[in-house]
């Protein structure tokens, strides 16, 4: 059995995690939920001696003190870790990935029996021994990564986030192979991000939060709690559903009573009338009077001249001289009429530039082209002529 007690790891000044204390057994799936850099990953890391900060405590395995030995001895103490991006050799077939997995002592006298423990837990591993690795899917490589940790006959199997970048239904198939290992006695600790799947197939999870484990209970019970289904499986847990409500304690409304189409006629035209001016009559103004019919037009009058403007004292009315200011006016219009002489001579027009002339087109002779034409035609009809006279002979 693995046991932790007061876990603590670091980095620098930086705490990732603090008194951690968790348990698993042999054939039970342990979950470790929680949000992103709440330290799950580091956990694992410290729990298997590959992390790289400071880390104190208390790991057992069997009784056995395991924090601070190096990762090797702790995969022969029983624990084996399958980490992140799973960690395969690429450009190695199925079957050598697999047994490097089972290079340790501990693993060496089991190798065969592990190897078909794996095959017949994964078949599509079997089926394709000596395939390339790199050419398998993400889930096929996953299984790789998995059979490999337990070909080192391990006691406790560590996964950490096993279905990232698996699609939906490789993810499912790789949490039911996870069923399958712990049925064949292996104890799992798990941390994944999918909580419901891991919830599903889980017996019981740890919820790390801020450092801390802040909750601890079996899996149903996590699954089916309120908080729990709020933060980590998006609000869709099996929490206590609401009583609905009786039809008779629903109030209902009562229907809005509706005025006659006349009264909503009248109130418009008074809204209408409020909205007039208050110069016009609030009511409707009397009909107009009958037009009296029309007098006779009598003779236009004469038009007579106009009155002048009254002068005084040789000025108008508002100070001006009238007579000075229509001699002044009578004079620039004659002077824009007539030009004005330049030493008693009047200035000379300079004749207009004459019109260019069209030439001439000379037209073609008539009479010698209908001459041309009699002779064409005389000299048609000799040939022909010629022609009976030579058929007739």
């Amino acid at each position: 059995m693995l046991e932790v007690k007061g876990l603590s790891a670091s980095y620098g000044k930086h705490r990732a995690f603090e008194g951690v204390n968790l348990r698993v057994k042999k054939g039970e799936i342990v979950v470790i939920l929680g949000a992103n850099g709440a330290g799950k990953s580091t956990l694992l890391k410290s729990v298997c001696g590959i992390c790289e900060g400071q880390v104190s405590g208390s790991v057992r395995m069997d009784g056995i003190e395991i924090l601070g030995q190096k990762a090797n001895q702790i995969v022969e103490e029983g624990i084996a870790l399958v980490p992140e991006g799973r960690g395969v050799f690429p450009d190695l077939t199925v079957q050598e990935n697999l047994m490097l997995g089972a290079y340790i002592s501990r693993a060496r006298d089991e190798e065969a029996g592990s190897l078909e423990r794996v095959l017949s837990l994964f078949p599509k591993l079997a089926e394709r021994r000596k395939q390339v690795v790199r050419t398998m899917s993400g889930g096929e490589q996953q299984m790789v990564a998995i059979g490999r940790a337990m070909m080192s006959n391990p006691t406790i199997l560590a996964l950490d986030e096993p279905s990232l970048g698996l699609s939906p239904l490789l993810s499912k198939e790789l949490f039911q192979s996870l069923k399958a290992v712990r049925k064949s006695g292996l104890g799992i600790l798990l941390v994944e991000q999918n909580a419901r799947q891991s919830l599903a197939i889980a017996d019981r999870g740890y919820l790390l939060e801020n450092g801390h484990i802040a909750h601890e209970d079996s899996a149903e019970a996590l699954l089916n709690d309120p908080a729990v289904s709020q933060a980590y499986l998006g609000g869709k847990g099996t929490a206590k559903k609401a009583k609905p409500i009786a039809p008779a304690a629903i109030a209902v409304r009562p229907p809005r009573p509706t005025a006659p189409i006349s009264d909503i006629a009248t109130q418009a035209m008074a809204k209408f009338e409020n909205r007039k001016p208050a110069s016009a009559p609030a009511t409707a103004p009397p009909p107009p009077a009958p037009k009296p019919a029309p007098a006779p037009q009598a003779a236009p009058k004469p038009m007579s001249a106009p009155a002048p403007l009254p002068v005084t004292n040789g000025t108008g009315a508002y100070g001006m001289d009238i007579n000075a200011m229509v001699a002044s006016a009578a004079s620039r219009s004659d002077r824009r009429a007539k030009p004005e002489a330049q030493n008693g001579k009047l200035p000379t027009v300079p004749p207009a530039p004459p019109r260019p002339t069209m030439p001439t087109v000379r037209m073609p002779d008539l009479t010698s082209s209908s001459d041309r034409l009699q002779s064409i035609l005389q000299e048609i009809e000799d040939a022909a002529r010629r022609a009976e006279t030579n058929r007739k002979t």
